[in-house]
């Protein structure tokens, strides 16, 4: 049996995790999950959880291991980056199969969100004799399980609030200019937003003044998010590409709804996360109701002068800050990323 040694357990778990990153926006509603396999000092299999109802991380490991070195498999160690599901779903529980396959370790980063199930899988295991370890990259490991967590925890999707904006705070330009913010590169760079996602949401003023596609882009093969269309008058143009592309029947008209019962009616379809994408009036509705989870801001250098401001609506009661905030320069435009911190921060949408 391998004995447990900090270093290289980091090692392997950071391989496993590029392997759960592999799987986000496509693994709805389950989280996505990574595994890898090692044998005296070498991985001998590697997998990621792809799709609902296909095989979890640890059993596409264990294929990989069965093609390449079946006979290093047993006493092996594996590399998981959420607790090994106990429970018998769509699949078998990937503890019976570890079990099975005659493994003698079983490392994972992150405990099930699920509290119906955490630590359930550890107990079974270690009445079969298996040795684990938990907690390796931990923060690391419960960061791309955020939207999952917040799902299986609430009953609620996650949600994404994402703008492009002048350095004056504005989202259109002076009459005549055109009709992008940011550059090109920057909005290459969000359309990778939208493959995270179950939904696409936008305000009915985005749809009638900028006919949006809201589709996915550069030869993603991610089922197209659904495209939900906040109004209260219902007053939506019919020949808008939403309802007339070849996704019209992924498109979604919601009329007359607080933002928080939004929520409370993608949930019940069955949607897990979204991703806001203006207008001003949608987002500040989104803020105020305390329903955003992560913001994801696209800066630009220009400066307008007038136009929409990127937040609309009523003056907000209180300012809020972002804690885990990340800069990524993209060309001459930035992109700023945080989670926002609520002066209340057990908030129930119910």
């Amino acid at each position: 049996m391998s004995q447990p040694n900090p270093e290289s357990d980091q090692h392997w778990m950071s391989l496993a995790l590029e392997q759960a990153r592999l799987g986000i926006g496509f693994t709805s509603p389950n989280p996505p999950v990574g595994a890898v396999i090692v044998s005296n000092g070498r991985v001998i299999g590697q997998g990621y959880h792809r799709q609902a109802g296909q095989p979890h991380a640890e059993i596409e490991a264990l294929k990989d291991a069965q093609a390449h070195a079946p006979e290093q498999i047993a006493g092996a160690t594996i590399y998981v980056t959420l607790e090994a599901c106990s429970t018998h779903g769509r699949t078998g529980p990937c503890t019976e199969a570890v079990q099975a396959a005659g493994m003698q370790r079983v490392v994972w980063g992150a405990q099930d969100p699920n509290p119906n199930h955490v630590g359930r899988a550890q107990q079974l295991l270690e009445s079969a004799g298996l040795q684990v370890t938990t907690g390796i990259l931990e923060s690391q490991c419960l960061e791309i399980l955020r939207p999952f967590s917040k799902w299986i925890t609430t009953g609620l999707p996650y949600v994404i609030a994402k703008a492009g904006q002048s350095l004056d705070g504005r989202i259109t330009r002076p009459l005549g200019e055109g009709q992008w913010i940011t550059s090109e590169a920057a909005r290459a760079h969000s359309q990778g937003l939208r493959s995270r996602v179950d939904a696409i949401l936008v305000g009915a003023e985005t749809v009638r003044q900028d006919n949006p596609r809201l589709t996915l882009r550069n030869g993603n093969v991610k089922e197209q998010p659904w495209r939900v269309i906040l109004t209260r008058s219902g007053n939506l143009p019919a020949d808008a590409q939403v309802f007339t592309d070849a996704f019209q029947d992924r498109t979604l008209v919601l009329r007359d709804l607080a933002f928080p019962e939004v929520l409370r009616d993608l949930a019940a379809r069955g949607i897990t996360s979204v991703l806001i994408e203006g207008g001003g009036n949608v987002l500040s509705q989104a803020f105020q109701a305390q329903c955003v989870d992560e913001v994801c801001w696209y800066i630009a250098p220009r400066l307008c002068g007038a136009g929409l401001p990127v937040i609309g609506g009523p003056a907000w009661a209180e300012s809020i800050t972002l804690k885990n905030v990340t800069h990524l320069s993209i060309g001459d435009n930035i992109c700023l990323t945080g989670i926002p911190v609520w002066s209340n921060q057990v908030k129930d949408h119910a």
